[in-house]
């Protein structure tokens, strides 16, 4: 059955024989699933629906407004448009926070959430903006300490993991969790780290590569190496271009190679940045889907430089973790352009053509040689 001829009227009947929360978890669990580009069958009646229903009640489904949002932007420098089941230990997925604050705010401490919730919009309302933020602060220590007993014990986390499936079918939203915990934990120590560090850094080199190495230094002996990651995701938002965010890898190294770089303290910024590459490959892949062929040359240019530094900057990387990785991502790319490339409007094709891989070849050749690539992946 297609979409457009799901019976409606059955739906909105269905809809309406779940609870308002069971509703809401519907609308951010579809929303979560779009995201990251998975679909289902009557998505969008689903949505449609759900999107009029709390409009016209008034509700308003919890996507990070005033309250949780303020509650989560100390970290928000860590959040990514990625499912919880493929992040690194320096992200945390955007998929999971509605979860995680529906969990908090109806089971950890709905009281305290509720009073929070009311103090704080009072607030915002009245324009008392350093009030909003002694009160959010306030409310971070208090579920940082409730967060501490609870996941301390296994009874503990299994009620946390029970408590989390009510709202998300994301098993891994419970790393995310954690991380919170761990990110909440150093909330100054990052504020510190994002103040001292320029707003905008163009070029991680030289003088102001030295002094965010000594920052980063500083920041890990307050805080201790497992919350470098942290910093590294906060470091990587001031660059300009977030690939230089391996330099800090590379320059700390005993070698160039890549055992000598996965030896350095830093050496989380490749995931990171590798990470950064493949969220790149994913709005390439969405604006090629939405015909925003300006866009895809955009990413695509900045796809193939990221790639450049990789091979450049880290000896032997076919012997690590990373190279396979980067050999991936970049047979998907090709296989997104095979994909779409036949479908695109005509007298758009010399735009992207025109995205010279390494100061040669062409769009065609990426596209073969990434079909090459998937089928090498697949025989091995």
């Amino acid at each position: 059955m297609m979409e457009a001829d799901l019976p409606v009227d059955r739906v909105r009947d269905y809809l309406k024989h779940m609870s308002l929360q069971a509703r809401k978890n519907l609308l951010a669990e579809i929303e979560r699933m779009q995201m990251y580009g998975e679909t289902m069958p009557g998505a969008d009646v689903l949505l449609a629906l759900l999107h009029a229903e709390f409009r016209g009640s008034g509700e308003t489904q919890d996507r990070l407004g005033n309250p949780s949002r303020h509650f989560f932007q100390p970290i928000e420098a860590l959040f990514v448009n990625r499912p919880a089941e493929r992040t690194s230990p320096a992200q945390i997925s955007r998929g999971s926070l509605t979860p995680i604050w529906e969990w908090i705010g109806n089971s950890l401490l709905p009281t305290m959430t509720r009073d929070y919730s009311d103090t704080i919009r009072d607030a915002l309302i009245k324009g008392e903006a350093p009030k909003a933020r002694v009160v959010a602060r306030d409310f971070q220590s208090k579920v940082l300490k409730s967060l501490e007993g609870t996941l301390e014990s296994d009874e503990g986390i299994k009620r946390a993991r029970n408590g989390l499936a009510q709202y998300t079918t994301s098993r891994a939203a419970f790393d995310d969790l954690t991380k919170v915990m761990a990110a909440l934990r150093v909330r100054d120590a990052l504020e510190k780290l994002n103040r001292a560090l320029p707003p905008k850094i163009d070029d991680l080199h030289g003088k102001v590569l030295a002094s965010v190495r000594g920052l980063l230094d500083a920041f890990a002996a307050e805080q201790g190496s497992e919350a470098v990651p942290f910093a590294l995701a906060s470091v990587a938002r001031h660059l300009e271009a977030r690939w230089q965010l391996i330099r800090l890898a590379t320059s700390t190294a005993d070698g160039r190679g890549a055992a000598a770089i996965a030896g350095s303290r830093f050496a989380m910024s490749i995931t990171i940045a590798l990470d950064h590459l493949d969220d790149t490959r994913l709005g390439l892949k969405q604006a090629l889907r939405g015909d925003r062929i300006q866009v895809a040359k955009e990413n695509l240019a900045d796809i193939y430089e990221m790639e450049t530094a990789f091979r450049d900057e880290i000896g032997h990387l076919e012997t690590s973790d990373w190279g396979p990785k980067l050999d991936g991502l970049m047979a998907q790319v090709a296989a997104d352009l095979d994909a779409e490339f036949h479908r695109l409007p005509e007298g758009t094709h010399h735009v992207l053509a025109s995205v010279h891989r390494h100061g040669h070849g062409t769009l065609t050749s990426l596209v073969r040689r990434g079909r090459d690539a998937l089928r090498g992946l697949v025989s091995h």
